[in-house]
Parts: structure tokens; sequence; C-alpha cells
């Protein structure tokens, strides 16, 4: 079937962002899926008005579906996972609503809804594709984050960047764990950090992630494809670890190893109801909790290794 035959369908479901990751592993796996959109933000003036992280957007192929059966689909799913207990709290409807959708080129659809946004005090991040021009003190950061993690608009993001901004010295050395597209070390750079060492274990992230260093003029970032094992122990005064909860703490007496004496981590990428497991291994290995970030249904933690 040409690309010109086929026929899309734009599944809306309703969800609470807890559950975002399942209901799109579901779809991927139970779909002939082209695309999924996770959230759309609209901006005005570079505040965020609008956010529509309680809807995901599935665009399927097929030449006919039977409405009832997806929905029904999708109910049955949302009752297994609820007498799994797999989430405290509520999981949203799982409502579907079909329509028939015009043809769409992925590599392009996604741009649209991705402007300037300013997700800290000073940085505003801008696609690589857009123009912006800073007021007072701003900074910009202009990103294209190709497969990799890492636009600045998700909350994750957001709160290693103001965390850098309000704890990160002037010519620290910095590590940034599970790098992505580079953001977060761009970013630290821009801020005033004296170096930097990226490391990813996704080969095609660190590419773009120095793609980006480049665009920035911020070319003597060290990316790597690794892990924090790689890096060298008491060396850092800063570090970004934003990764999933069950892996950090899994490498907390890696990130504790790599740091100074008095240096500072946020640990980024918790979701609400999962920051037990990262608390617990925070104390463990006697890092110092100096301040718990919430934003959406995310959680950050900023620690500090004893002096």
């Amino acid at each position: 079937m040409s690309v010109i035959d086929k026929t899309y369908w734009e599944l809306c479901i309703q969800i609470n962002p807890i559950c975002s990751d399942i209901v799109c592993d579901i779809v991927q796996s139970e779909f002939e899926c082209e695309g999924i959109i996770t959230a759309e933000e609209k901006y005005k003036n570079l505040e965020l008005i609008e956010t529509t992280d309680n809807v995901i957007k599935a665009y399927i192929i097929s030449e006919n579906i039977n409405q009832d059966e997806i929905k029904n689909f999708f109910k049955l799913k949302r009752q297994e996972l609820i007498e799994k207990e797999i989430f405290k709290e509520d999981i949203g409807s799982w409502d579907v609503s079909i329509k028939k959708e015009e043809i769409v080129d992925w590599s392009k659809k996604w741009k649209e809804h991705w402007k300037p946004s300013k997700i800290s005090d000073r940085i505003v991040i801008c696609p690589t594709w857009e123009s912006y021009q800073p007021k007072d003190n701003e900074i910009i950061v202009y990103i294209d984050s190709g497969n990799a993690f890492g636009t600045g608009t998700h909350a994750t993001t957001q709160m290693c960047v103001k965390s850098a901004e309000k704890y990160m010295e002037i010519n620290s050395i910095i590590a940034d764990i599970g790098t992505g597209s580079g953001i977060l070390s761009i970013c630290a750079k821009k801020l005033g950090a004296k170096s930097a060492d990226a490391v990813d274990n996704d080969e095609t992230a660190v590419e773009t992630a120095k793609i980006n260093a480049k665009v920035n003029k911020e070319e003597d970032i060290n990316f790597q494809t690794a892990i924090s094992e790689s890096l060298p122990s008491n060396h850092y005064d800063f570090v970004f670890a934003n990764i999933l909860h069950n892996v950090l703490a899994q490498i907390m007496p890696d990130l504790k190893r790599i740091m100074k004496k008095g240096a500072k981590i946020v640990l980024s990428g918790i979701l609400k109801g999962k920051e037990e497991v990262v608390l617990k291994a925070i104390k463990e290995n006697n890092l110092i909790l100096k301040e718990e970030m919430r934003q959406k249904e995310w959680i950050a933690f900023v620690v500090q290794k004893e002096s």
C-alpha cells in the first residue's frame, strides 16, 4: 500500500499522564501506528496557556475500523491495569474518540507544536527552525532533539535547569548522566560551567547532542557513548541525572562516587508515587537532601555529598 493509499485514524484517549508510557506501549504493540502525540502545549509570549497532557493522540493505519471494538479494547486494558494495582492514583477514564485523519508527514507534524519557551528564570529553549529575540538577561539555547529525549518542554528537564540556576556555581565541573539531546550540558555551559562530561548509552542520542552543542557554539562538551561508571571519581561539582527512578536508585553509589565532597546533584525523572525508591537510595548512600521539587506529576531531588 502506497502512502497515498493509506487511511489514517486519530484515536484520542483520555488518561492520567502517569500511565502515558503504558498506553503508548499498548497502542504501538496492538495497532499499526504511524505516530503518537503524548502532549500538546500552547504558549503566548513564552507563557504556557494550555496543555493537553491528559490526552494521547495516536494515529493508526487501517482501511476500516470497528470503533466499538477499539473502545471496548481500551476499556478492558484499563480494567486489567486497575486489577494489577500498578498505580495508586486514578489512571483516567481511557475514553476513546475516533475520527478519520488526513495523510500526515510525521517528520514535520510534531514541529508545529514546539515553539520557543522559557523554562527557567534565564533559559529560553528555541527550536533550531525558529527565531527568538532575547529580553533582559535571557539566554537562548537552540535545540533539535532528533530521536533523543530533551526538548526542554518536559517537567523533568525544566526542574534540572532550575536547579542548576539555583545551585550550580560559576566555573563548576559538571557531569550529565543520560544526556539525551545534550540540553542540560549546553544549558550548564551557558550558565557558566567550566567544563562538562555528558554520557548516554544511546549512540544516536550522543550524535544528536554533539550537533546541538555545535549549533550553540559549545563544542568543548565531552560527549561519550557510555554510562556513569566510565567517569572519574571525586571529580564533579554538579551532576545532572535525569533518568528513571529505578535506574537512579540502582546507580546511586556510582553517582556519589563521581561527586566531589560538598558537590550537588539533581535527581530527576521521578514519577509521583515512585519517590520513596529514590529517597531510600539517597538515605542509604548518606547523601543530604537539599530540596524537593514538584512539577505536574514529576518530582526531582537536589542532594549533596557530605563535605
